[in-house]
């Protein structure tokens, strides 16, 4: 069950209907925890069928999930239903990472157009592994 504080239990269901719809969840058996007002918590299990050159957690699906948590967040606060697509992303990776990642993301400013968050990834260790930037504008 995904965790809330801020979320009436229809708007954690419209959110977990519109995350499910997306095939890269399935795919990277992302893990939904944790669903509030502007924020969203994801896991994802490290697989070795997605380690990089250095045999760790590969940086562009590190940065995939950043990309992912952070859109959650932003639909929290704009609607699940809201169509929106990254404009902007940056992402600071830190460590190498060699386990499975968490990964929090928070809205940092919702507007009627563009909207921009921040994420922070960490390994099970709870060691930051990476931080990224994603700005999204709203397409309706």
């Amino acid at each position: 069950m995904v965790e809330s504080s801020t979320l009436a239990a229809h708007e954690i269901d419209a959110m977990m209907k519109r995350i499910h719809a997306v095939p890269i969840i399935e795919t990277l058996q992302m893990e939904i925890l944790r669903l509030d007002k502007g924020e969203c918590e994801g896991f994802v299990p490290r697989a070795k069928k997605w380690d990089g050159i250095y045999e760790t957690f590969h940086g562009g699906l590190l940065a995939t999930i950043a990309d992912t948590i952070t859109c959650w967040a932003i639909l929290t606060k704009i609607g699940s239903e809201a169509k929106v697509a990254t404009t902007d992303f940056n992402i600071r990776f830190l460590r190498p990472c060699n386990s499975g990642v968490r990964c929090v993301a928070r809205v940092i400013k919702a507007g009627k157009t563009m909207n921009l968050s921040e994420a922070q990834i960490f390994d099970s260790d709870d060691k930051l592994v990476a931080v990224a930037q994603v700005n999204y504008i709203k397409l309706n």
